[in-house]
C-alpha cells in the first residue's frame, strides 16, 4: 500500500511539474509583450476595449461652415450699389428699387457671376433677444433683395443670401447716422465655378 500511495503522489508531482514547465514559455512571452513601465500584456488584453466613436456624418471643414458659402471668394463691385432699410423693417425702400433695378441689369448682363447678398442690422433690438432678432432681420433683408432682383429677371440659381445681423456694422458709433448705414443689404460677386451652366443672358431688358 505504501508503495502504491508513493508511486500515486510521485506521478502527481511529475503531472504538475509537467504543467509548471509547459506555462512558462506562456507568462515569459506575456512579459516580453508589456511596453516598458507598463501592465503586462494580459492585463491589457483582459479590458473591454473602448468603444470606438461614432462618425460624424458629412463634417465640414474648419473653413467651411454649416450654412455658410466661401466668403472669401467673394468681392464687393462698383457697378453693385447696397440697398438701406428703416429702423426693424425688411422692406425695400421706394428710393432703393432704382438702385435694385440697376443692380439687376448688371447681373443679367454678367451671366458668368454669381452673388451673395449680405444682411446687415445696427446693434439694437429686443433685449433678451437682440442678436437672434436681428440675424432672422438681416436675412429677411437679404431675401428682400433677392426676391427683387429675381422678379427683374436675376436667375435665383445664381443668388446666395446671407445674414451678419449686427456683428458686421459699416459704422461702429452709437448714433442714427451710423445705424442708418448699418441697415442695409450689400451685394458681392465671384466668377462662376468653371463647367457650371450659368443662365443665358436676359434679352429685350
Amino acid at each position: 500500500m505504501k508503495s502504491h500511495a508513493l508511486r500515486v503522489i510521485a506521478i502527481a508531482a511529475l503531472a504538475s511539474s509537467l504543467i509548471v514547465a509547459g506555462c512558462r514559455p506562456v507568462l515569459a512571452h506575456a512579459r516580453v509583450s508589456a511596453p516598458a513601465g507598463g501592465s503586462p500584456a494580459g492585463a491589457v488584453l483582459a479590458q473591454a476595449a473602448p468603444a470606438p466613436a461614432a462618425p460624424v456624418a458629412n463634417a465640414p471643414a474648419p473653413d467651411k461652415p454649416i450654412g455658410l458659402p466661401r466668403v472669401r471668394d467673394y468681392e464687393a463691385n462698383p457697378e453693385l450699389r447696397d440697398v438701406y432699410f428703416d429702423f426693424g423693417k425688411a422692406v425695400i425702400r421706394p428710393g432703393d428699387e432704382d438702385v435694385l433695378d440697376a443692380n439687376a441689369a448688371w447681373l443679367r448682363a454678367n451671366p458668368e457671376y454669381l452673388v451673395l447678398i449680405e444682411g446687415h442690422c445696427d446693434n439694437r433690438g429686443p433685449t433678451g433677444s437682440k442678436n437672434e432678432f436681428n440675424m432672422t432681420l438681416g436675412e429677411r433683408r437679404a431675401q428682400a433683395a433677392m426676391n427683387h432682383l429675381v422678379a427683374k429677371g436675376v436667375h435665383p440659381s445664381r443668388i446666395t443670401v446671407l445674414s451678419y445681423g449686427e456683428e458686421r456694422p459699416l459704422c461702429a458709433e452709437d448714433s442714427e447716422q451710423c445705424w442708418r448705414q448699418n441697415r442695409r443689404s450689400r451685394f458681392l460677386v465671384k466668377p462662376a465655378p468653371a463647367g457650371r451652366d450659368t443662365p443665358r443672358r436676359a434679352s429685350g431688358r
